[in-house]
Protein backbone atom coordinates (compact mmCIF):
# COMPACT_ATOMS: atom_id res chain seq x y z
CA UNK A 1 0.00 0.00 0.00
CA UNK A 2 1.07 3.62 -0.41
CA UNK A 3 2.42 5.77 2.33
CA UNK A 4 -0.29 8.24 1.53
CA UNK A 5 -2.43 7.20 -1.42
CA UNK A 6 -5.49 5.16 -2.00
CA UNK A 7 -4.20 1.53 -2.80
CA UNK A 8 -0.63 1.11 -4.08
CA UNK A 9 1.83 4.05 -4.82
CA UNK A 10 0.19 5.48 -7.62
CA UNK A 11 1.44 6.77 -11.30
CA UNK A 12 2.21 10.53 -10.92
CA UNK A 13 1.69 10.49 -15.03
CA UNK A 14 -2.08 9.39 -14.82
CA UNK A 15 -2.41 11.40 -11.45
CA UNK A 16 -1.51 14.47 -13.75
CA UNK A 17 -3.64 13.45 -16.50
CA UNK A 18 -6.87 13.34 -13.65
CA UNK A 19 -5.76 16.84 -12.63
CA UNK A 20 -6.15 18.75 -16.42
CA UNK A 21 -8.82 16.27 -17.09
CA UNK A 22 -10.68 17.84 -14.01
CA UNK A 23 -8.96 21.01 -13.77
CA UNK A 24 -8.02 21.89 -17.31
CA UNK A 25 -4.36 23.02 -15.85
CA UNK A 26 -0.79 21.75 -15.78
CA UNK A 27 -0.15 23.41 -12.61
CA UNK A 28 0.70 20.04 -10.44
CA UNK A 29 2.22 20.00 -7.21
CA UNK A 30 3.99 16.21 -6.35
CA UNK A 31 4.05 14.25 -3.18
CA UNK A 32 7.26 15.18 -1.29
CA UNK A 33 9.75 12.15 -1.77
CA UNK A 34 9.91 9.84 1.31
CA UNK A 35 13.49 10.41 1.82
CA UNK A 36 12.37 13.40 2.75
CA UNK A 37 9.76 12.79 5.07
CA UNK A 38 9.32 13.86 8.54
CA UNK A 39 9.20 11.04 10.33
CA UNK A 40 10.49 11.30 14.25
CA UNK A 41 12.56 8.19 15.74
CA UNK A 42 11.20 5.55 17.21
CA UNK A 43 10.75 5.55 21.16
CA UNK A 44 10.11 1.76 21.54
CA UNK A 45 12.65 -0.69 20.69
CA UNK A 46 10.62 -3.79 19.29
CA UNK A 47 10.95 -6.83 22.32
CA UNK A 48 12.64 -9.76 22.07
CA UNK A 49 9.95 -12.09 22.51
CA UNK A 50 7.86 -10.12 19.61
CA UNK A 51 10.79 -10.10 16.34
CA UNK A 52 9.06 -12.60 14.43
CA UNK A 53 6.27 -10.39 14.43
CA UNK A 54 6.95 -7.02 15.01
CA UNK A 55 9.06 -3.96 13.09
CA UNK A 56 10.11 -0.79 14.04
CA UNK A 57 11.01 0.19 10.31
CA UNK A 58 10.77 3.32 8.96
CA UNK A 59 8.51 2.86 5.79
CA UNK A 60 6.30 0.84 7.72
CA UNK A 61 5.51 3.14 10.17
CA UNK A 62 5.16 5.83 7.93
CA UNK A 63 2.53 3.73 5.80
CA UNK A 64 0.35 2.71 8.91
CA UNK A 65 0.39 6.24 10.26
CA UNK A 66 -3.09 7.91 8.87
CA UNK A 67 -6.36 6.21 7.64
CA UNK A 68 -8.05 8.00 4.65
CA UNK A 69 -9.56 11.01 5.04
CA UNK A 70 -8.62 14.14 3.21
CA UNK A 71 -6.90 15.64 6.05
CA UNK A 72 -4.82 12.24 6.58
CA UNK A 73 -4.04 12.71 2.58
CA UNK A 74 -3.12 15.85 2.80
CA UNK A 75 -0.26 15.34 5.51
CA UNK A 76 1.19 12.57 4.42
CA UNK A 77 1.44 13.97 0.74
CA UNK A 78 3.43 16.90 2.08
CA UNK A 79 5.29 14.27 3.88
CA UNK A 80 4.26 15.26 7.83
CA UNK A 81 4.37 11.79 9.56
CA UNK A 82 4.84 13.47 13.15
CA UNK A 83 2.30 11.12 14.73
CA UNK A 84 3.45 7.90 13.38
CA UNK A 85 3.27 4.70 15.48
CA UNK A 86 6.77 3.58 17.11
CA UNK A 87 6.09 0.17 16.39
CA UNK A 88 4.64 -2.09 14.16
CA UNK A 89 3.24 -5.46 15.48
CA UNK A 90 1.76 -7.88 12.81
CA UNK A 91 0.39 -10.86 15.01
CA UNK A 92 -0.14 -14.26 13.68
CA UNK A 93 -2.24 -15.54 16.40
CA UNK A 94 -4.33 -14.58 18.85
CA UNK A 95 -1.48 -15.51 21.41
CA UNK A 96 0.71 -12.51 20.08
CA UNK A 97 -2.53 -10.27 20.32
CA UNK A 98 -2.76 -11.23 23.49
CA UNK A 99 1.18 -10.55 23.99
CA UNK A 100 0.96 -7.05 23.14
CA UNK A 101 -2.07 -6.24 25.34
CA UNK A 102 -0.09 -7.50 27.98
CA UNK A 103 2.97 -5.86 27.66
CA UNK A 104 1.61 -2.10 26.61
CA UNK A 105 -0.65 -2.74 29.42
CA UNK A 106 2.35 -2.69 31.92
CA UNK A 107 4.34 -0.33 30.35
CA UNK A 108 1.50 2.24 29.64
CA UNK A 109 1.95 2.00 25.64
CA UNK A 110 -1.07 3.07 23.72
CA UNK A 111 -1.96 0.52 21.19
CA UNK A 112 -4.40 1.46 18.02
CA UNK A 113 -5.75 -2.07 15.91
CA UNK A 114 -5.91 -1.15 12.49
CA UNK A 115 -7.24 -3.62 9.59
CA UNK A 116 -7.21 -1.94 5.93
CA UNK A 117 -6.35 1.45 7.49
CA UNK A 118 -9.39 3.00 5.32
CA UNK A 119 -11.03 5.08 8.56
CA UNK A 120 -12.07 8.46 6.95
CA UNK A 121 -12.66 9.94 10.82
CA UNK A 122 -9.06 9.67 12.09
CA UNK A 123 -9.87 6.15 13.76
CA UNK A 124 -6.20 4.68 13.26
CA UNK A 125 -4.30 7.99 13.65
CA UNK A 126 -2.30 7.96 16.87
CA UNK A 127 -3.63 11.63 17.40
CA UNK A 128 -2.35 11.87 21.58
CA UNK A 129 0.94 12.41 23.25
CA UNK A 130 2.97 9.29 24.15
CA UNK A 131 4.40 6.32 22.36
CA UNK A 132 1.78 4.18 20.75
CA UNK A 133 1.95 0.22 18.83
CA UNK A 134 0.14 0.03 15.52
CA UNK A 135 -1.60 -3.62 15.87
CA UNK A 136 -2.02 -4.23 12.17
CA UNK A 137 -4.33 -7.30 12.00
CA UNK A 138 -4.03 -8.09 8.56
CA UNK A 139 -2.19 -11.11 8.77
CA UNK A 140 -4.95 -12.70 10.22
CA UNK A 141 -7.06 -13.20 7.34
CA UNK A 142 -8.61 -16.80 7.03
CA UNK A 143 -11.72 -18.25 6.56
CA UNK A 144 -12.09 -20.73 9.53
CA UNK A 145 -14.97 -22.36 9.06
CA UNK A 146 -17.53 -22.87 7.04
CA UNK A 147 -21.60 -23.83 8.25
CA UNK A 148 -22.94 -24.47 4.84
CA UNK A 149 -26.16 -25.83 6.68
CA UNK A 150 -26.56 -22.27 8.58
CA UNK A 151 -24.98 -20.14 5.72
CA UNK A 152 -22.14 -19.32 8.19
CA UNK A 153 -18.48 -18.68 8.56
CA UNK A 154 -15.73 -18.03 11.30
CA UNK A 155 -13.62 -15.28 9.99
CA UNK A 156 -10.65 -13.99 11.33
CA UNK A 157 -10.66 -10.10 11.41
CA UNK A 158 -8.16 -9.17 9.07
CA UNK A 159 -9.50 -10.71 5.89
CA UNK A 160 -10.44 -7.56 3.47
CA UNK A 161 -13.55 -8.04 1.29
CA UNK A 162 -12.36 -9.70 -1.77
CA UNK A 163 -9.81 -12.25 0.78
CA UNK A 164 -13.03 -13.50 2.23
CA UNK A 165 -15.47 -14.00 -0.24
CA UNK A 166 -12.54 -15.47 -2.01
CA UNK A 167 -12.62 -18.90 0.25
CA UNK A 168 -15.69 -19.12 1.23
CA UNK A 169 -17.05 -22.34 -1.12
CA UNK A 170 -19.75 -22.98 -3.96
CA UNK A 171 -22.10 -20.11 -4.47
CA UNK A 172 -21.90 -18.57 -0.94
CA UNK A 173 -21.08 -15.10 -0.35
CA UNK A 174 -20.98 -12.30 2.61
CA UNK A 175 -22.89 -10.21 0.28
CA UNK A 176 -21.08 -6.79 1.96
CA UNK A 177 -19.87 -4.67 -0.27
CA UNK A 178 -18.89 -1.16 0.96
CA UNK A 179 -16.87 1.68 -1.14
CA UNK A 180 -13.93 0.66 0.33
CA UNK A 181 -14.48 -3.25 -0.08
CA UNK A 182 -11.10 -3.83 -1.60
CA UNK A 183 -9.16 -2.80 0.93
CA UNK A 184 -11.35 -2.65 4.42
CA UNK A 185 -11.90 -5.87 7.09
CA UNK A 186 -14.23 -7.53 8.46
CA UNK A 187 -12.48 -6.69 11.59
CA UNK A 188 -12.95 -2.43 10.30
CA UNK A 189 -16.28 -3.12 9.41
CA UNK A 190 -17.65 -4.66 13.09
CA UNK A 191 -15.28 -2.33 15.17
CA UNK A 192 -16.91 1.16 12.94
CA UNK A 193 -20.59 -0.33 12.40
CA UNK A 194 -20.15 0.15 8.61
CA UNK A 195 -22.65 0.73 5.60
CA UNK A 196 -22.15 -1.72 2.97
CA UNK A 197 -24.22 -3.28 -0.25
CA UNK A 198 -27.76 -2.74 0.33
CA UNK A 199 -29.44 0.14 0.11
CA UNK A 200 -32.34 -0.97 2.14
CA UNK A 201 -33.31 -3.47 4.83
CA UNK A 202 -29.51 -5.06 5.61
CA UNK A 203 -28.00 -1.82 5.28
CA UNK A 204 -25.30 -2.38 8.61
CA UNK A 205 -22.53 -5.18 8.63
CA UNK A 206 -24.38 -5.46 12.41
CA UNK A 207 -27.19 -7.58 10.51
CA UNK A 208 -24.70 -9.64 8.81
CA UNK A 209 -22.72 -10.48 12.21
CA UNK A 210 -24.16 -13.88 13.99
CA UNK A 211 -21.31 -13.45 17.30
CA UNK A 212 -17.89 -11.70 17.73
CA UNK A 213 -14.70 -12.71 19.65
CA UNK A 214 -12.46 -9.81 20.55
CA UNK A 215 -9.14 -9.91 23.09
CA UNK A 216 -9.29 -7.48 26.11
CA UNK A 217 -6.67 -6.80 28.51
CA UNK A 218 -9.21 -7.91 31.09
CA UNK A 219 -9.72 -11.31 28.99
CA UNK A 220 -10.88 -13.05 26.20
CA UNK A 221 -14.63 -11.81 24.78
CA UNK A 222 -16.64 -14.08 22.93
CA UNK A 223 -20.00 -14.07 22.37
CA UNK A 224 -22.01 -17.35 21.80
CA UNK A 225 -23.02 -18.14 18.25
CA UNK A 226 -27.21 -17.31 17.78
CA UNK A 227 -29.63 -16.93 15.00
CA UNK A 228 -31.04 -13.82 17.82
CA UNK A 229 -31.42 -13.47 21.70
CA UNK A 230 -33.26 -11.72 23.88
CA UNK A 231 -30.71 -12.31 27.29
CA UNK A 232 -30.15 -8.85 27.67
CA UNK A 233 -28.22 -6.25 26.41
CA UNK A 234 -26.26 -8.07 23.04
CA UNK A 235 -22.48 -8.65 23.65
CA UNK A 236 -21.95 -8.30 19.73
CA UNK A 237 -23.73 -4.58 20.01
CA UNK A 238 -21.54 -3.56 22.51
CA UNK A 239 -18.46 -4.86 20.23
CA UNK A 240 -19.76 -3.51 17.13
CA UNK A 241 -18.99 0.35 16.81
CA UNK A 242 -16.54 0.10 19.77
CA UNK A 243 -13.57 0.95 17.02
CA UNK A 244 -10.88 -0.56 18.71
CA UNK A 245 -11.54 0.98 22.44
CA UNK A 246 -12.65 -2.12 24.47
CA UNK A 247 -10.92 -5.23 23.02
CA UNK A 248 -9.23 -6.19 19.79
CA UNK A 249 -11.53 -7.91 17.32
CA UNK A 250 -9.93 -10.71 16.04
CA UNK A 251 -12.78 -13.15 14.69
CA UNK A 252 -16.68 -12.82 14.07
CA UNK A 253 -19.18 -15.68 12.90
CA UNK A 254 -20.88 -14.02 10.01
CA UNK A 255 -23.83 -14.84 8.00
CA UNK A 256 -23.55 -15.75 4.50
CA UNK A 257 -25.95 -15.63 0.93
CA UNK A 258 -25.93 -17.54 -2.27
CA UNK A 259 -25.21 -15.33 -4.79
CA UNK A 260 -27.49 -13.79 -6.56
CA UNK A 261 -29.23 -15.27 -9.57
CA UNK A 262 -31.55 -12.87 -10.57
CA UNK A 263 -30.75 -9.06 -10.95
CA UNK A 264 -32.61 -6.26 -12.54
CA UNK A 265 -31.38 -2.52 -12.69
CA UNK A 266 -33.22 0.42 -13.83
CA UNK A 267 -32.96 4.47 -13.50
CA UNK A 268 -35.06 7.10 -13.38
CA UNK A 269 -35.23 10.60 -13.87
CA UNK A 270 -36.52 13.24 -12.33
CA UNK A 271 -37.26 16.88 -12.99
CA UNK A 272 -37.00 17.94 -9.76
CA UNK A 273 -35.33 17.20 -6.74
CA UNK A 274 -38.55 17.38 -4.34
CA UNK A 275 -40.55 14.80 -6.65
CA UNK A 276 -37.30 12.77 -6.72
CA UNK A 277 -37.28 12.69 -2.67
CA UNK A 278 -41.09 11.67 -2.45
CA UNK A 279 -40.67 8.70 -4.65
CA UNK A 280 -37.92 7.76 -2.83
CA UNK A 281 -39.52 8.09 0.25
CA UNK A 282 -42.59 5.96 -0.72
CA UNK A 283 -40.40 3.48 -2.27
CA UNK A 284 -38.58 2.84 1.11
CA UNK A 285 -42.10 2.34 3.35
CA UNK A 286 -43.59 0.21 0.52
CA UNK A 287 -41.69 -2.84 1.92
CA UNK A 288 -40.02 -3.44 -1.60
CA UNK A 289 -36.76 -3.66 -0.06
CA UNK A 290 -34.77 -2.84 -3.18
CA UNK A 291 -31.09 -3.64 -2.59
CA UNK A 292 -29.94 -0.22 -4.50
CA UNK A 293 -31.89 2.37 -3.98
CA UNK A 294 -29.55 5.87 -4.70
CA UNK A 295 -30.80 9.35 -5.69
CA UNK A 296 -28.17 11.02 -6.84
CA UNK A 297 -29.07 14.79 -7.65
CA UNK A 298 -28.06 16.88 -10.79
CA UNK A 299 -24.81 17.57 -10.24
CA UNK A 300 -24.27 13.89 -8.63
CA UNK A 301 -25.61 12.25 -11.20
CA UNK A 302 -23.59 14.16 -14.17
CA UNK A 303 -20.27 13.12 -12.64
CA UNK A 304 -21.18 10.01 -11.35
CA UNK A 305 -23.83 8.32 -13.72
CA UNK A 306 -23.73 10.15 -16.75
CA UNK A 307 -26.87 12.72 -16.31
CA UNK A 308 -26.96 15.47 -18.36
CA UNK A 309 -26.44 17.96 -15.29
CA UNK A 310 -30.41 18.57 -14.94
CA UNK A 311 -31.99 15.76 -13.32
CA UNK A 312 -31.73 14.38 -10.69
CA UNK A 313 -31.22 10.49 -10.77
CA UNK A 314 -32.32 7.32 -8.91
CA UNK A 315 -30.49 3.61 -9.26
CA UNK A 316 -32.41 1.28 -8.41
CA UNK A 317 -31.65 -2.30 -8.48
CA UNK A 318 -33.21 -5.61 -6.80
CA UNK A 319 -31.56 -9.54 -6.32
CA UNK A 320 -32.44 -12.72 -5.35
CA UNK A 321 -30.78 -16.37 -5.45
CA UNK A 322 -34.34 -17.54 -5.33
CA UNK A 323 -36.47 -15.95 -7.45
CA UNK A 324 -37.49 -13.91 -10.54
CA UNK A 325 -37.33 -9.91 -9.56
CA UNK A 326 -39.17 -8.52 -12.42
CA UNK A 327 -42.64 -7.94 -10.61
CA UNK A 328 -40.71 -6.19 -7.54
CA UNK A 329 -39.04 -3.78 -10.40
CA UNK A 330 -42.21 -3.01 -12.06
CA UNK A 331 -44.05 -2.13 -8.51
CA UNK A 332 -40.89 0.17 -7.89
CA UNK A 333 -40.99 2.01 -11.28
CA UNK A 334 -44.93 2.51 -11.02
CA UNK A 335 -44.05 3.67 -7.43
CA UNK A 336 -41.08 6.38 -8.56
CA UNK A 337 -42.90 7.50 -11.97
CA UNK A 338 -40.42 9.24 -13.53
CA UNK A 339 -38.86 8.57 -16.55
CA UNK A 340 -37.17 5.77 -17.04
CA UNK A 341 -33.81 5.77 -18.30
CA UNK A 342 -31.07 8.57 -19.33
CA UNK A 343 -27.93 7.73 -17.77
CA UNK A 344 -25.63 4.61 -17.51
CA UNK A 345 -26.77 1.46 -16.30
CA UNK A 346 -26.17 0.13 -12.56
CA UNK A 347 -23.16 -2.10 -13.59
CA UNK A 348 -21.21 0.84 -14.87
CA UNK A 349 -22.43 3.24 -11.91
CA UNK A 350 -20.92 0.49 -9.35
CA UNK A 351 -17.85 0.85 -11.46
CA UNK A 352 -17.25 4.48 -11.02
CA UNK A 353 -18.72 4.31 -7.58
CA UNK A 354 -15.35 1.73 -6.36
CA UNK A 355 -12.85 4.14 -9.12
CA UNK A 356 -13.78 7.18 -7.13
CA UNK A 357 -10.99 7.20 -3.93
CA UNK A 358 -8.49 6.35 -6.57
CA UNK A 359 -9.66 9.29 -8.75
CA UNK A 360 -9.01 11.52 -5.09
CA UNK A 361 -5.53 10.63 -5.18
CA UNK A 362 -4.96 13.33 -8.00
CA UNK A 363 -6.48 16.16 -5.43
CA UNK A 364 -3.59 17.14 -3.09
CA UNK A 365 -1.39 17.87 -6.70
CA UNK A 366 -4.05 19.86 -8.07
CA UNK A 367 -4.91 22.13 -5.35
CA UNK A 368 -8.45 20.68 -4.04
CA UNK A 369 -9.67 20.19 -0.79
CA UNK A 370 -12.87 17.75 -0.77
CA UNK A 371 -14.46 16.30 2.08
CA UNK A 372 -17.91 14.14 2.35
CA UNK A 373 -20.75 13.76 5.42
CA UNK A 374 -23.14 10.94 5.30
CA UNK A 375 -25.82 11.19 7.73
CA UNK A 376 -29.57 9.61 8.93
CA UNK A 377 -32.33 12.10 9.69
CA UNK A 378 -36.08 10.99 9.57
CA UNK A 379 -37.90 12.01 6.30
CA UNK A 380 -40.05 15.15 8.16
CA UNK A 381 -36.29 16.45 9.18
CA UNK A 382 -34.78 15.77 5.94
CA UNK A 383 -35.99 19.35 3.79
CA UNK A 384 -34.60 21.84 6.77
CA UNK A 385 -31.46 20.10 6.51
CA UNK A 386 -30.77 20.02 3.06
CA UNK A 387 -31.18 23.12 2.79
CA UNK A 388 -29.23 24.08 5.67
CA UNK A 389 -26.11 22.02 3.88
CA UNK A 390 -26.75 23.38 0.44
CA UNK A 391 -26.92 26.53 1.85
CA UNK A 392 -23.98 27.05 3.70
CA UNK A 393 -21.66 24.81 1.16
CA UNK A 394 -21.43 23.99 -2.24
CA UNK A 395 -22.20 20.49 -2.32
CA UNK A 396 -23.41 17.79 -4.26
CA UNK A 397 -25.97 15.38 -2.63
CA UNK A 398 -27.43 11.81 -2.98
CA UNK A 399 -28.82 9.23 -1.14
CA UNK A 400 -26.64 6.19 0.20
CA UNK A 401 -29.33 3.76 1.68
CA UNK A 402 -32.71 4.43 2.49
CA UNK A 403 -35.14 3.61 5.94
CA UNK A 404 -39.10 3.45 6.06
CA UNK A 405 -38.48 6.59 8.46
CA UNK A 406 -35.79 8.50 6.82
CA UNK A 407 -32.63 8.69 4.40
CA UNK A 408 -28.69 8.35 5.00
CA UNK A 409 -28.28 11.41 2.53
CA UNK A 410 -24.30 11.83 1.78
CA UNK A 411 -22.77 14.95 1.02
CA UNK A 412 -19.80 16.41 -1.10
CA UNK A 413 -18.12 19.19 -1.00
CA UNK A 414 -14.96 20.24 -3.54
CA UNK A 415 -13.51 23.83 -3.14
CA UNK A 416 -9.92 25.35 -4.36
CA UNK A 417 -6.75 24.71 -1.56
CA UNK A 418 -5.15 27.59 -0.01
CA UNK A 419 -1.83 26.07 -0.58
CA UNK A 420 -0.28 24.98 2.50
CA UNK A 421 -3.14 25.95 4.79
CA UNK A 422 -5.34 22.68 3.28
CA UNK A 423 -5.68 21.06 7.10
CA UNK A 424 -6.98 24.07 8.24
CA UNK A 425 -9.50 24.92 5.77
CA UNK A 426 -10.61 20.72 6.24
CA UNK A 427 -11.33 21.50 9.86
CA UNK A 428 -13.36 24.56 9.21
CA UNK A 429 -15.54 22.93 6.86
CA UNK A 430 -15.79 19.71 8.81
CA UNK A 431 -16.84 21.89 12.08
CA UNK A 432 -19.26 24.06 9.82
CA UNK A 433 -21.32 20.99 8.30
CA UNK A 434 -20.87 19.00 11.58
CA UNK A 435 -22.36 21.50 13.05
CA UNK A 436 -25.23 21.77 10.73
CA UNK A 437 -26.28 18.01 11.08
CA UNK A 438 -26.77 18.22 14.77
CA UNK A 439 -28.65 21.37 14.82
CA UNK A 440 -31.42 19.51 12.33
CA UNK A 441 -31.59 15.93 14.51
CA UNK A 442 -29.38 14.22 12.39
CA UNK A 443 -26.46 11.82 13.19
CA UNK A 444 -22.94 13.02 13.10
CA UNK A 445 -22.12 9.82 11.19
CA UNK A 446 -24.36 7.24 9.63
CA UNK A 447 -21.78 5.01 8.45
CA UNK A 448 -18.25 6.29 8.75
CA UNK A 449 -17.90 5.38 12.25
CA UNK A 450 -16.62 8.60 15.08
CA UNK A 451 -13.10 8.31 15.10
CA UNK A 452 -10.76 11.75 16.61
CA UNK A 453 -13.06 13.55 13.95
CA UNK A 454 -16.21 13.26 15.02
CA UNK A 455 -15.53 12.80 18.79
CA UNK A 456 -16.79 16.38 20.12
CA UNK A 457 -19.96 15.97 17.99
CA UNK A 458 -20.70 12.52 19.60
CA UNK A 459 -20.31 13.64 22.73
CA UNK A 460 -23.32 15.68 22.15
CA UNK A 461 -25.31 13.25 20.30
CA UNK A 462 -25.22 10.55 22.90
CA UNK A 463 -26.71 10.63 25.83
CA UNK A 464 -25.26 11.54 29.22
CA UNK A 465 -25.99 8.37 31.00
CA UNK A 466 -24.80 6.55 28.45
CA UNK A 467 -21.79 8.01 28.10
CA UNK A 468 -20.79 7.01 31.83
CA UNK A 469 -22.09 3.16 31.39
CA UNK A 470 -19.44 3.78 27.93
CA UNK A 471 -16.63 4.57 30.32
CA UNK A 472 -17.20 2.46 32.91
CA UNK A 473 -17.02 -0.45 30.34
CA UNK A 474 -13.67 0.99 29.33
CA UNK A 475 -12.02 1.42 32.58
CA UNK A 476 -13.21 -2.57 33.51
CA UNK A 477 -12.12 -3.73 29.91
CA UNK A 478 -9.02 -1.57 29.65
CA UNK A 479 -8.09 -0.40 33.16
CA UNK A 480 -4.66 1.29 32.17
CA UNK A 481 -6.63 3.17 29.04
CA UNK A 482 -3.62 2.04 26.01
CA UNK A 483 -6.65 0.66 23.31
CA UNK A 484 -6.99 3.73 20.72
CA UNK A 485 -6.92 6.57 23.22
CA UNK A 486 -9.33 9.57 22.21
CA UNK A 487 -11.62 7.38 20.24
CA UNK A 488 -15.70 7.70 21.77
CA UNK A 489 -14.07 8.17 25.16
Amino acid sequence: MSRWAWGVEPDLDELRGIARMISGSDDFEEPVPFDRVRLPPPRLAVPEAWKEFAIGEARARAERTYGQAYRDLIRAYRGDFACAPDLVALPRTETEVEQVLEWATAQQVAVVPRGGGTSVVGGVEARFDGPAICLDLSRMDRVVEVDQVSRAALVQAGASGPALNAQLPGDLQLRFFPQSYEFSTLGGWIATRAGGHYASLHTHIDDLVESVRAITPAGVWESRRLPGSGAGPSPDRMLLGSEGTLGVITRAWVRLQRRPAHKLSASVRFASWERAVAAVRELSQSGLHPSNCRLLDAAEAQLAAGGDGEHAVLILGFESADHPVDAAMARALEIAGGEVGGVRQDKEWKGTFTRMPYFRNAFPGMGKVVETFETAVTWDRFPALHAAVMGAVDATCRFAFVYPDGPAPYYTVSLPAERGAEVAQWDALKARVSRILLDHGATITHHHAVGRDHRPYYDEQRPEPFALALRAAKDALDPAGVLNPGVLV
